[in-house]
């Protein structure tokens, strides 16, 4: 099963819960591609839009790529009153557009779907001269230490998951990474960091859960038994479980 279609199971609960992204990250986008209303920009992994709307507020020329049919759907309808937007139901590695045509293509949270060589080799293609990659994603970490162990118990004894909160987001990853972009001929390639902070009680973090592929792989008795087990342990804490953020942004340009 590709697990990029579990997004679309449940486009109203992932549109709700999935986070948005800090305003200064916007920003820094749009300064460093000098993006504006006479320049296109690509999209890829739209989703329902979380990190869609500060883009076509430039008034620029806005396509976006999406997996899943629903999604697509739902993310078309909602920004029905941007003229200047449309919605391709493709993944990307397949799409056919036109190459050096694009100032800035971006992803939020979904450019590690895209095998590396196809997605950055037909990035770089699809890029006029000059134009931006800017990639980014959330690293979501538990600030509860004694409620993160008492997660990872309700997690060692069902089956394994690999879970992206059991350490904090590290630096040496974006120099990784900015290495990676170097590597398919960008250049001017630097990262930055931001930090936000997210709360939800056990019912709420149920849901954001919901929009996790690997939790929504699961078979689903054994889903609906440890979210049990999980609400238990977020209410033996208070009631409220504290998401500390970390969202790494990637900018770089074609030559």
């Amino acid at each position: 099963m590709d697990l990029r279609f579990t997004f679309n199971e449940d486009v109203l609960n992932y549109d709700k819960m999935r986070p948005t992204y800090a305003k200064e990250l916007y920003n820094d986008i749009i300064q460093f591609s000098n993006l504006n209303s006479n320049k296109t920009a690509l999209e890829i992994g739209i989703g329902t839009g979380q990190a869609t709307q500060p883009f076509l507020d430039t008034g620029c020329k806005l396509t976006a790529i999406e997996i899943g049919e629903d999604m697509a759907k739902f993310s078309k309808e909602k920004f029905a009153k941007f003229h200047n937007f449309d919605v391709i139901n493709s993944d990307f590695e397949n799409v056919n557009l036109e190459n050096d045509n694009y100032d800035l293509i971006y992803s939020a949270t979904a450019f590690h779907w895209i095998p590396q060589e196809v997605g950055y080799t037909k990035v770089f293609n699809l890029l006029k001269s000059g134009g931006v990659i800017a990639l980014f994603w959330n690293h979501p970490f538990r600030a509860d230490a004694e409620l993160d162990f008492a997660i990872q118990e309700v997690y060692n004894t069902h089956e394994p998951i690999n879970n992206s909160t059991i350490h904090r987001f590290s630096e040496e990853k974006c120099l990784e990474m900015a290495k990676t972009i170097r590597k398919y001929g960008f250049v001017d390639v630097e990262y930055k960091l931001y930090q936000q902070t997210r709360i939800f009680d056990a019912p709420q973090y149920m849901s954001l859960l919901n929009t996790n592929s690997d939790h929504r792989a699961r078979q689903k008795e054994i889903r609906i038994l440890i979210e049990s087990e999980l609400s238990n342990a977020i209410n033996n804490f208070g009631g409220k479980i504290e998401i500390n953020d970390t969202i790494d942004l990637y900018l770089a340009k074609k030559p």
